[in-house]
């Protein structure tokens, strides 16, 4: 029986990314199907004290979920999974600027409209974005960020990986990832992060 997981992501932030990659890589050795689901970190940080650095990229963020939102509305959510992959590429992997050309260059890749860069940069989804990222942080509340994992219908921040693993033992992480959230009294398990995202 095919093992439903819910993941919650801001295209901009890379440790979101991190296991975006490895929950694809759990698809190829576990009988695992995941559903991508926008949050926002420009909204989990409205009304937060920050440094003028991180302010500009809560800013930045907003033209990427909400072009995610309007690609998930309009094609589904297995064409969001896409956007999302080839998005990330371009920020990520090609450290390309989080603006509307990047985005407009993502869905242009796709074959996908390529005015919902423009409609991106309004606040036309702004409930629904809303709406998707409440979904997902509700759950685990608000001291933590994305990424977001719901399986067996307990939500847990993290993992935070770096690099992603591959083949068994990204799946050999994903069993130890269902039993400990499998115990309703599970609540966190963490150390110093002493890496940066690794892509590869």
């Amino acid at each position: 029986m095919t093992t439903a997981i819910d993941f919650w992501f801001d295209p901009t932030c890379p440790w979101a990314w991190m296991t975006s990659r490895w929950m694809l890589e759990v698809e190829k050795v576990r009988d695992v199907r995941t559903t991508f689901h926008v949050m926002s970190l420009a909204v989990l940080n409205e009304g937060r004290d920050l440094s003028d650095d991180y302010r500009a990229v809560m800013d930045a963020a907003w033209v990427g979920v909400r072009a995610a939102i309007m690609v998930e509305q309009r094609y589904g959510s297995d064409t969001l999974r896409d956007f999302y992959t080839a998005l990330g590429t371009r920020y990520h992997l090609g450290e390309e600027p989080r603006t509307a050309e990047t985005v407009r260059a993502t869905l242009a890749d796709l074959g996908l409209d390529e005015a919902i860069a423009d409609r991106a940069q309004t606040d036309e989804v702004d409930e629904a974005l809303r709406a998707s990222h409440h979904e997902g942080m509700d759950p685990v509340g608000m001291d933590v960020g994305t990424p977001v994992l719901r399986v067996n219908g307990m939500s847990m921040f993290g993992p935070v990986i770096s690099p992603a693993p591959k083949g068994e033992e990204a799946g050999d992480l994903f069993d130890g990832f269902v039993k400990m959230t499998a115990y309703p009294g599970f609540f966190e398990l963490k150390r110093t992060r002493t890496v940066g995202p690794i892509f590869d």
